[in-house]
Order: structure tokens, then C-alpha cells, then sequence
């Protein structure tokens, strides 16, 4: 029995060393911080800054409206000149517009002047014709001596001879030209029903049609201006509006937040006048949260980046899995230059490393405790399992 006990102590004393050796001589820092990339939002004019009223660590989120810089000041006057360059091609256009609806009006009228002329001169030449015919019928069966009837017949037919003063009257010359008379209206007649008109002798169409041909040509050249006079017009409302851009970011605007994140530093007071680039204010991007953390020589030269680490916040239970993502040596104080949280002296003589911790990064705003300090373990501990069970 004396013996078991003593086994039994001396097994007690070895664990409890083989635990306090293990616990201390794990790979542990004691300075991790919990840590997240600063963004810096600069003016993008010349102008008047205007910033509401926002406490020191207000939660942002992404497209937010921070701040805003106006530029009452900005030189309008090349986009002025196209706006005017705008009316005076619109004016072209409405005048071309209306001078083209007005020939189409024009041209519309002379067709109907035309066809009433078409259909009248057919009714003439049919009219003409007719009694033509029957003059030429009456002349032909006439016989013998021509009565009164066929005296007045014959000089109603002499009237439209050629006949030299004193030239005695034929009866044959005015019955072939009676006959000739019928031969020409038919012509006249035929050639009119296939609209061309045998009227004067050398027009084939009346005045109307001629003229609503002459404005069909002009008005096919207006019609080319038309669409010029629109492709000009689009052009400059595509200059004013490429303008209108450039204007308006000249003039400024609203500063929208680039991150989800903390307003970490206000750069400019409210209602000073900024120059186009100055830093505006500052904001921590807290879904880039990462942890910074200083080791020793021989932890540090035992590490490689990707290999799997864990991190425990100070006074919290909770351990969280992380990556190693940097290892920056002794004296990285330059990486820490876009770093919400800077190192101390005493980091900077040891070693830096980075830890990306998935976890907190998913947190977003809610979970961004920069600054929190807790410790980062890169080696397995004794204890391990035991703070696996506890709460």
C-alpha cells in the first residue's frame, strides 16, 4: 500500500509538470491584437466640405453617405455653349420640319389639282368627240345639196380650216377635215386615258403634275436635311451630356462609404474649404479584421505561412481557428502603416506575424473589437482538450 501511494504521487507530479511545461512551452504570444486595415476617403473636387455630426467609432456601412463636397465656383461655361449649340440645331430641325410638311401640303394639293384636271379633260375630249363624230355622220350621209342644217354644219366645221382670204369653199376638203378632226380627238382621247395629255402639243402633263413633281424632289432633299439636321442634333445631346458628367464631378457631391466598417478619424472640420485629394476621413474596414502578434525567434522560425493557428480574446473563453497570412520579421513597423492599431516598442523587437481569423472577419461591424488584446497559440497544449469542454 505504502508503495501504490507512492506511485501514485509520483505519476500526480509528473503530470502536473508535464502540464505547466507543455502550457509554457507551447507556441503562445501574449500580445495579439485584434487589428483591420484603415481606409482613407479623400475629396474628389475642390469645394465646401460639409460632415454631419457622427461620434468617434460610429458603425458604417457600405454606400452610407458620410460627407459631401460641393464646388459653387465650377466653370459651366463649355457646357452653356453646347446647350445653346442644342437650340440652335433644334431650331434648324423645327424649321426644315415645318417647311418639309408645309411642301408635302403643297405637293399634296396640286395631286388632287391634277386628277380633277385628268378626269375633266376626259370628259372634254369624250364630249368633243362625240359631236365630232356626229358632225362627220351628218356630213357623210348628207347626199346632194347641203340644206340650211348642213350649211350651218359646214361652216361650224370650216371655222377650224386654214383658209387664204377669197379661197373658194370645197366640200371634199371640209369633210376630210371633219374626218380628221374625229382621227386627232380619238387620238387625244386615247392618249389622255394612258395620262399623258395631247392638249398643246408639247406638254404631256398639266401644270399640277409638273409642278408636284419639282416638289417631290424638294422634297426629298428636305428630307436628307431632316435626318442630318437630327444626327447633329443627337451628337450634341451626346456631347452635353458627356459634359453634364464632367461638370458634375467638378461640382462634387455625396461621399458614399467604400466599407462596412468603424469611423475611425475625422481629417477636416465641417464646412472648410478642401482642395481636390485631401484626406477626409478615415474608416476601419472590419470585414478585413485580421490578428497582429509578435513571437519569439525560435516560435517565429518554426512558422510558415497557412499553417493553422487558434486565437482566445482576453477574459473570453472562446478560441477561434486562424491562418497564418503574414510573417514580417522584427522591425515590420513599415506594415503597419495602413493598420488601424500600431505596434508598440517592444513588438517591434520581436517578431511580427498575422493571423487571419475567418470568424471574426464574418462578424462584420458587429464583431469589429479593434484593439481587443488576447493571446494566439501555434503549437498543440496539454490543456487543449479540457477547454474543448468548458463553456
Amino acid at each position: 500500500m505504502k508503495y501504490k501511494r507512492l506511485i501514485l504521487g509520483s505519476l500526480a507530479i509528473i503530470l502536473a509538470l508535464w502540464i505547466i511545461v507543455g502550457e509554457q512551452m507551447s507556441g503562445a504570444t501574449a500580445d495579439a491584437v485584434v487589428n483591420a486595415p484603415v481606409v482613407t476617403m479623400r475629396a474628389t473636387v475642390s469645394g465646401n466640405l460639409t460632415v454631419p455630426a457622427r461620434q468617434l467609432g460610429a458603425r458604417v456601412t457600405q454606400g452610407e453617405v458620410l460627407a459631401s463636397v460641393e464646388d459653387p465656383v465650377v466653370d459651366r461655361v463649355r457646357l452653356d455653349d453646347l446647350l445653346m449649340e442644342v437650340r440652335l440645331e433644334d431650331a434648324a430641325r423645327a424649321q426644315i420640319e415645318a417647311l418639309l410638311a408645309e411642301t408635302e401640303a403643297v405637293r399634296e394639293t396640286l395631286i388632287e389639282r391634277t386628277q380633277i384636271f385628268r378626269d375633266r379633260r376626259l370628259e372634254e375630249l369624250r364630249a368633243r368627240l362625240s359631236h365630232a363624230e356626229a358632225r362627220l355622220a351628218i356630213l357623210e350621209t348628207g347626199g346632194g345639196a347641203v340644206d340650211e342644217t348642213q350649211q350651218q354644219i359646214l361652216t361650224a366645221v370650216e371655222e377650224g380650216i386654214e383658209r387664204l382670204p377669197g379661197e373658194p369653199r370645197l366640200d371634199a376638203l371640209v369633210l376630210d377635215h371633219a374626218r380628221e378632226r374625229v382621227e386627232v380627238l380619238r387620238i387625244a382621247l386615247q392618249a389622255a386615258e394612258e395620262n399623258v395629255f395631247l392638249g398643246d402639243g408639247y406638254n404631256d402633263a398639266p401644270n399640277a403634275e409638273q409642278r408636284a413633281v419639282e416638289l417631290s424632289s424638294e422634297i426629298a432633299a428636305l428630307q436628307t436635311r431632316l435626318a442630318e439636321a437630327k444626327e447633329r442634333v443627337a451628337a450634341l445631346h451626346e456631347r452635353v451630356d458627356r459634359e453634364r458628367i464632367r461638370v458634375n464631378g467638378l461640382t462634387g457631391g455625396e461621399l458614399q462609404s467604400p466599407v462596412t466598417g468603424l469611423l475611425w478619424e475625422v481629417l477636416e472640420a465641417n464646412g472648410v474649404n478642401v482642395q481636390r485629394g485631401d484626406p477626409l476621413l478615415r474608416l476601419v474596414d472590419c470585414r478585413a479584421t485580421m490578428v497582429t502578434a509578435s513571437v519569439t525567434e525560435r516560435v517565429y522560425n518554426s512558422l510558415s505561412v497557412g499553417d493553422a493557428a487558434r486565437f482566445r480574446l482576453g477574459g473570453s473563453s472562446t478560441v477561434y481557428d486562424a491562418t497564418v497570412a503574414r510573417l514580417a520579421g522584427s522591425g515590420a513597423e513599415t506594415v503597419y502603416r495602413n493598420l488601424a492599431v500600431a505596434p508598440s516598442q517592444r513588438h517591434l523587437e520581436r517578431y511580427d506575424v498575422a493571423l487571419i481569423v475567418p470568424q471574426l472577419a464574418q462578424l462584420g461591424a458587429e464583431g469589429c473589437m479593434i484593439g481587443r488584446t488576447g493571446r494566439a497559440f501555434f503549437d498543440g497544449r496539454p490543456l487543449d482538450g479540457l477547454r474543448r469542454l468548458l463553456p
